[in-house]
């Protein structure tokens, strides 16, 4: 969107007094918001975080579909739906992804794990707002939605003091149905549930309690997504300017050539390939070879280096893409090098992924399964994927998509995660080598959430007490807005 001016000498006029503003954005914030307050349980994890961003969502939507004019009088609710399949179906993928990490809430009971499943949602709800690259960048793209938010304040505020003029006796008078409705149920409610118990016991289950902790809860709850609606609705009315609306312009600053770059990538390329056949000698060697070679069993060989490759894919990784993004591609031969040199690093990287795979997959034979060990393989199977989305931005010698892939991915990545159910997975590996004649550490097991409770039914008594009480006692009562399925189970 260019700049509007005033009269010449006089500043740009601020963006947020240039977009349109919808009638609609207030009572959707609002609806959002007080559902939010009502639907979140923030000490845990349930099913009210995917309710209350689904109400989001629909507000959000709808202030959206009406402000564009997009659906027809009468049109039919089937064919809108098409209709915005057909539009846009970059941003309802975004958006489902983001419900579905928020719905991790409602299955899985470890807190860690919907933390980050939270902090993921954030993000693709951003990318929901800006489906297409802008020209700002990957970075700003994802966390658009709370960089925007003070200035949609803004907006919202010169937009409501507009849309106040003429309008003001409707507008009392819409306030005075609100409170009376209002105190009307504040006076009836707890009169009728003082009069039957079972009624009394529904509306305490419905109704949470008020006292001063819980009012400021709810104010914070509902004005950080009343806010994040806020700039939901600003960015979608005037959205930043899309990276394909500009000329495409050449690398600021200089390339370099290809004699300047093929020196160090060749002499990688040769380290890699040396270092991946000492990794197939040491595979086929089993054992015995690694011990006259090193001095150390295959588990403490496995060990020694599973950090020192993690570092070295990531480092190769930078290589690459800085590579990528600088060398001179104007003539058919620098192409060339550069699919040949950096396809071959990029292929041995991923022999050096699947090295530490294995090596890390040998250390927790040895000596355990952990959370922590899990996600670091989970992070180093999702860093083998990029690669693969490297080597195809490097034969197509185009990196633009990149960045949107790679966090696409990562999302994708966390919910499979989320549903392979992380901490009972650990619990049945661990269990599996207690069968084998493995020492269990059941002290480890009983830190764990209730998503390990059905994998503790193959422990023998007193062993599966052992484990089981310290998890009943951390158990908390569950209202219907933080009912978990896991937690559930367990009881």
């Amino acid at each position: 969107m260019t700049p509007v001016s005033g009269p010449p000498g006089t500043p740009p006029i601020p963006k947020w007094r240039r977009v349109n503003y919808p009638p609609a954005v207030l009572p959707a914030a609002a609806i959002a918001g007080i559902a939010a307050a009502v639907l979140i349980p923030v000490d845990r994890p349930g099913i009210g975080w995917v309710l209350a961003g689904a109400v989001a969502a629909g507000a959000v939507f709808v202030v959206d579909r009406r402000a564009r004019g997009a659906v027809e009088q009468g049109e039919s609710a089937d064919h809108s739906i098409r209709a915005l399949l057909r539009r846009n179906p970059v941003r309802l993928w975004w958006t489902a992804l983001a419900l579905a990490l928020l719905a991790v809430g409602a299955v899985r009971a470890a807190g860690w794990l919907f933390v980050l499943c939270a902090l993921a949602a954030v993000f693709a709800s951003s990318l929901a707002v800006v489906p297409r690259r802008s020209v700002h960048g990957i970075w700003y793209d994802a966390i658009a939605v709370p960089l925007e938010a003070s200035a949609a304040v803004l907006w919202v505020s010169e937009g409501a003091r507009r849309a106040r003029d003429g309008r003001t006796a409707r507008t009392w008078r819409a306030g005075l149905s609100v409170g009376a409705t209002v105190a009307l149920l504040a006076v009836f409610a707890p009169l009728l549930g003082s009069a039957d118990a079972t009624f009394g016991s529904m509306l305490y289950r419905l109704v949470p309690s008020i006292d001063p902790g819980s009012l400021a809860r709810w104010t914070l709850v509902s004005g950080v997504v009343a806010m994040g609606c806020f700039g939901a609705m600003y960015l979608l009315a005037g959205p930043p300017v899309s990276a394909d609306s500009r000329p495409s312009e050449k690398v600021s600053g200089r390339t370099v050539s290809r004699w300047e770059w093929v020196l160090p990538v060749g002499a990688l390329t040769a380290l890699f390939a040396a270092f991946v056949a000492a990794q197939f000698a040491a595979l086929f060697g089993g054992d015995d070879y690694v011990q006259k070679t090193s001095g150390l069993t295959y588990a403490q060989y496995a060990r020694s280096g599973f950090w020192q490759l993690s570092i070295v894919t990531m480092l190769a990784l930078a290589v690459i893409l800085a590579v990528l993004r600088f060398a001179d591609q104007d003539s058919a031969r620098d192409r060339t090098w550069l699919r040949a040199l950096l396809g071959s690093v990029t292929v041995l990287s991923l022999v050096l992924v699947a090295s530490a795979l294995g090596r890390m997959w040998t250390y927790q034979q040895a000596y355990g399964f952990t959370v922590l060990r899990l996600l670091v393989e989970v992070f180093e199977l999702w860093l083998g994927l990029i690669y693969v989305l490297v080597l195809a931005a490097v034969v197509r010698l185009r990196r633009a998509w990149l960045p949107r892939a790679a966090l696409g991915t990562a999302f994708a990545t966390l919910l499979v995660l989320a549903i392979l159910n992380p901490e009972g997975l650990v619990a049945e590996r661990n269990i599996d080598r207690w069968t084998n004649g493995k020492r269990l550490d059941t002290d480890y097991l009983s830190t764990l959430s209730p998503d390990v409770v059905p994998a503790l039914d193959r422990l023998p008594e007193p062993m599966r007490a052992e484990v089981l009480e310290p998890i009943r006692e951390d158990l908390p009562e569950d209202t219907w807005q933080s009912w978990n399925f896991s937690r559930a189970a367990a009881r």
